[in-house]
């Protein structure tokens, strides 16, 4: 069984090592999820706007999604949404993505030995994934715990748990999210470029059966979906 360690940030994300997790709920890796999911063949992890529409003008029929602060970015039509997603045609595509927590975080975590992105749609697939694997240290970084995303949390106590076979009370664990502030804003679609259905599809665990795989390669870091393994 391997050793699960929880880190959070962009300093968790610099300072991990081992088998990283990096966990974005709302709502980077939910928007990763769907775009694969959909059919996408991979998405492009980047730092920053300008990054993320070069990338994709030398990457014919790519889209991009990106946000600056969780809002909207003018003249990028695809918010960080997983709704927005969902409804775009993205097979045979690829997806750049930039975000303010989660994409940050990725490119942050240059001491993984294995990196994957994760959020509560494909935490049972990463977690059979690590297991699979036979990871020694897993460190799974919320990647928005320092911004006050409790979600991230959260996901991290539930994949944590799942990769240890120990219970875990996902509703419990949601509690401070969905007695938040933020939460009640979301939920009432008062927050531009977030559509109140980015919260159903974010918080159902277990959605699509594949692990997110991140890796690098000439043009930067790529995530794919990874089957995964049965049990």
């Amino acid at each position: 069984m391997p050793r699960v360690v929880h880190a959070g940030g962009l300093a968790g994300a610099r300072a991990a090592r081992g088998t990283v997790v990096v966990i974005d709920v709302l709502r980077a890796f939910t928007v990763s999820a769907y775009a694969l999911g959909g059919g996408a063949v991979e998405c492009r992890m980047v730092a920053g706007v300008e990054e993320a529409l070069e990338l994709a003008r030398r990457l014919p029929g790519s889209a991009v999604s990106a946000e600056v602060e969780g809002l909207p970015v003018e003249g990028v039509p695809i918010s960080n949404s997983p709704t927005m997603v969902r409804d775009l045609d993205l097979r045979g595509r690829v997806l750049v993505q930039r975000t303010s927590s989660g994409t940050q975080a990725v490119v942050a975590a240059t001491g993984a030995e294995r990196l994957f992105a994760s959020s509560l749609v494909v935490a049972a697939a990463t977690a059979r994934a690590i297991r699979a694997a036979g990871a020694e240290l897993v460190t799974l970084v919320a990647s928005g715990s320092d911004r006050g995303h409790p979600e991230d949390e959260a996901c991290a106590r539930y994949l944590g748990s799942l990769i240890l076979g120990r219970p875990a009370d996902l509703d419990d664990l949601l509690g401070p999210l969905r007695s938040s502030e933020r939460y009640r804003r979301f939920a009432a679609g008062e927050w531009p470029g977030l559509p109140a259905t980015d919260l159903e599809l974010a918080l159902q665990p277990d959605v699509f059966d594949f692990a997110m795989p991140v890796t690098r390669d000439p043009l930067g870091l790529r995530v794919t979906a990874q089957p995964a393994p049965s049990g």
